[in-house]
């Protein structure tokens, strides 16, 4: 009541017509109730500020959001200044054009003067934006580039290209855009408001994708989508299609209603979302970045007349380069592709960077990656180095029963060597579960434990995918060691052991690279990983004696079947027991290496020479690789 009552005297004392009395005394209301009206969806109260057509300012600044197709819009005064009956307010709007897309922030000016009494806007469509003049709308551009590709170490692509089809319309041309877009929902399930936001904010003349097809699914909507009116279908050709090694490239798919909220933004109908491996774990490089503009339109012709902002979108796109040589993958393939399931892991001796990751009815990331195995008798190559530590002579004379007891667990051998006593040696090469489980009592449990790290065997590498070690359990007593000895109580996976025989080759483990550029995943998209554990020399007193075991394991030994022309093939093979799901699950091992390439092999069979047989192949396929 004072504020009313001082301006009221104020007014009979300077000004004596009664119509300024009752003038409104500051235009600071008008401005407020204009831009709070405006931000809030008021639209017929912000236009009521105003001298203009109460509907046709309304309309105009309704049309604003929805050609912006903005989240929201948000207003602060910065000043205002009064001049008699006329006034100037200058506010900044933050425009949030939603798909992560930064705020357009931009300054402007209301005009405001007295009318009948009351501060009113002088409307113009310069009131919404400076550079907005009448016969003229906003539009947003949106500009997106093609998935950058996966590459092994020679920097070929390791997909292919495959057409994807892409719906969308030319926003002039739809004569019935809210219909366009309730059909598409009924087919897609992508949100009818967004896709009517997409047409309504987009260039006039413009393609506007709004919604991406695999092959499969536009063959089963063809027919359907040919009967939306006004409807284009896009053909892009993107390489988009894994090649070998598919599980660990993974597959690419067109987005859909669940992955585009699962992402979050800027994804766009047209756009690509990884769905498995490095496709997945690499999405935001490989993901083209999207720009954005925000441009006048001329009404009448539907041309460009200014732009107004620009982002030039994400800068960190960049293709994913792989150690994988796909020679070497291509002999994997072959070796792997008889009719037992089996997965091989070979890996560069002199780097530990994985050159390829075979499997047939396995799985190349689940099984060769990260497998959870027992790896039998092959293990003993670990449990060999801690012994040759301990002072055992491997000329020394041990029995290979069918049947033994050690420390009151039980060990059987299949197959039972002529004159039943070997040489450790001997019994190594020939993969004798008995006689190396006898062993157990002429070690230290703790110095198991202490070998196995330094082969790799439950150290925390970092991957990009998920990828398994292994696990060596605490060892209490000799039928503990003993177990561990033969493989039967400890995990891992062909890619643990394919490093464990890379390390007895080069003399040094290391861990496994697969990706060298770029360095890792997006930290916004994925915790950052963990260190990266660093190269372990290998005892050399040992390792003379242990090359000399890999090499009789194939020379005349249980591996002799995985045999190659030119370098000699170092190796040792094994059969174990394993159960899965409650279901016996027969393993076949093979862990060696020729030459700069080591390998593990695991193949579900009987027979405990099959994954040397597939060494044997592999050698024999790379041997004549590109």
């Amino acid at each position: 009541m004072r504020r009313t009552l001082s301006a009221g005297l104020a007014c009979a004392v300077l000004v004596p017509t009664a119509s300024a009395c009752f003038a409104e005394p500051s235009p600071h209301d008008a401005v407020s109730e204009f831009l709070v009206g405006w931000q809030t969806g008021r639209y017929d109260d912000a236009a009521g500020r105003t001298d203009g057509d109460p509907k046709v300012v309304g309309k105009a600044l309704e049309d604003t959001g929805v050609q912006l197709d903005a989240a929201s819009i948000r207003f602060s005064l910065k000043g205002l200044t009064t001049d008699g009956d006329s006034a100037v307010a200058d506010f900044r709007a933050q425009v949030d054009l939603g798909d992560n897309n930064p705020l357009w922030q931009y300054d402007n000016k209301l005009p405001l003067h007295l009318v009948d009494g009351r501060w009113k806007v002088r409307w113009s469509p310069s009131v919404i934006h400076p550079e907005l003049h009448p016969g003229q709308r906003f539009a947003v551009e949106v500009s997106t580039e093609g998935r950058q590709p996966i590459e092994d170490r020679n920097g070929d692509p390791l997909q292919r290209e495959a057409t994807l089809y892409v719906a969308g319309v030319y926003p002039a041309r739809v004569k019935d855009p809210v219909g366009v877009c309730e059909r598409l929902y009924h087919l897609t399930g992508f949100p009818q408001d967004r896709l009517l936001s997409r047409i309504r904010s987009a260039p006039p003349q413009d393609f506007v994708p709004l919604v991406t097809f695999g092959g499969r699914k536009y063959a089963q909507l063809r027919d359907r989508l040919d009967e939306i009116p006004d409807l284009t279908i896009d053909k892009k050709s993107q390489p988009v299609a894994p090649a070998e090694p598919a599980d660990i490239i993974g597959k690419v798919g067109a987005i859909t209603p669940e992955t585009e909220q699962q992402l979050g933004g800027p994804q766009l109908a047209g756009d690509t979302v990884g769905q498995g491996g490095l496709q997945k774990a690499y999405q935001d490089q490989l993901t083209g970045s999207t720009g954005t503009k925000v441009i006048t339109y001329d009404l009448k012709t539907n041309e460009p007349v200014a732009e107004l902002a620009k982002w030039p979108g994400r800068t960190n796109t960049t293709s994913v380069k792989t150690t994988i040589d796909k020679g070497v993958q291509r002999a994997a393939d072959l070796a792997v592709s008889g009719t037992a399931p089996a997965t091989l892991v070979a890996v560069k001796a002199s780097t530990g960077e994985i050159l390829a990751v075979g499997a047939h009815e396995m799985d190349q990331l689940r099984d060769g990656l990260a497998g959870r195995f027992p790896p039998g008798s092959t293990f003993s190559i670990v449990a060999l180095e801690a012994l040759l530590r301990a002072g055992v002579d491997l000329r020394q004379k041990v029995p290979c029963p069918a049947d033994r007891t050690v420390g009151g667990a039980r060990f059987q051998q299949a197959s039972v060597p002529s004159g039943g006593s070997l040489t450790i040696r001997t019994g190594f090469a020939q993969g004798c579960v008995t006689a190396l489980a006898s062993l157990a009592r002429r070690v230290d449990a703790a110095e198991l434990s202490q070998t196995a790290a330094r082969f790799g065997v439950g150290v925390g590498w970092s991957l990009p995918l998920r990828s398994f070690s292994g696990t060596v359990p605490q060892a209490a007593g000799d039928a503990a060691k003993a177990k561990i000895i033969a493989g039967q109580t400890v995990r891992v996976s062909p890619l643990t052991m394919a490093l464990v025989a890379a390390a007895v080759k080069s003399g040094t483990w290391r861990p496994p690279t697969l990706v060298t550029s770029p360095s890792a995943p997006d930290a916004a998209a994925q915790a950052p990983p963990a260190p990266q554990p660093g190269p372990m020399a290998l005892d050399t007193a040992t390792l003379d004696d242990l090359r000399g075991l890999m090499r009789a394991g194939v020379a005349s030994g249980s591996a002799a079947a995985a045999a190659a022309p030119g370098e000699d093939v170092y190796g040792v093979s094994s059969g174990v027991a394993y159960v899965y799901k409650k279901r016996p699950r027969p393993l076949s091992w093979f862990v060696g290496w020729q030459g700069d390439v080591a390998v593990a092999v695991v193949t579900e069979a009987a027979d405990p020479g099959a994954s040397a047989r597939i060494a044997g192949q592999f050698f024999r396929g790379t041997a004549t690789a590109p």
